[in-house]
């Protein structure tokens, strides 16, 4: 079971990596790795009640796949995403490798989120504000970059209480 102790913490070198596509040929390993995504996620939310979605790296699986529980559970692989808006908006963005520190980032309002499902099958999903945001949030975990990196200032931290 993988719980909040197996989630890489800031200042791995492996969250700063950019992670390799989800080959077709590893679609069998991809419930296993989404069962473990799950089960660190519902610790946090457990011990810290929040978490929307964890980044495959986050559990030093190096691939570009991330897990959303929202009305459902979403699992993306291979993610890329399109039409993203002029329009954006600044929030407090937490992580689940630093849950004790927010981070005043600007966000892109809306997007198109192209991927794949756990089927192979190609997906495409029009999203805006919170979830628009979150997405952005896990993708850039694929990229190796943390929202402290996209911090708009250096006053732009703090903890949470």
């Amino acid at each position: 079971m993988k719980t909040i102790h197996d989630i890489l913490k800031l200042g791995d070198p492996r969250l700063y990596q950019t992670c390799e596509p989800v080959l077709e040929s590893e679609l069998d390993q991809v419930s296993e790795w989404t069962q473990q995504l799950h089960e660190a996620m519902e610790d946090i939310r457990r011990v810290y009640g929040f978490g929307r979605g964890i980044a495959a790296p986050q559990l030093g699986i190096m691939k570009r796949m991330f897990y959303l529980n929202l009305d459902r559970p979403y699992i993306i692989l291979n993610p890329v995403l399109k039409n993203l808006s002029k329009e954006k908006f600044e929030l407090w963005d937490d992580c689940m490798s630093f849950p004790n520190l927010f981070v005043k980032v600007e966000r892109h309002q809306s997007l198109t989120l192209e991927y794949l499902d756990e089927n192979w099958e190609k997906q495409s999903w029009q999203v805006e504000g919170a979830i628009s945001e979150l997405i952005q949030h896990e993708y850039d975990h694929l990229d190796g970059v943390l929202c402290t990196m996209r911090a708009m200032d250096d006053k732009s931290f703090k903890w949470r209480i």
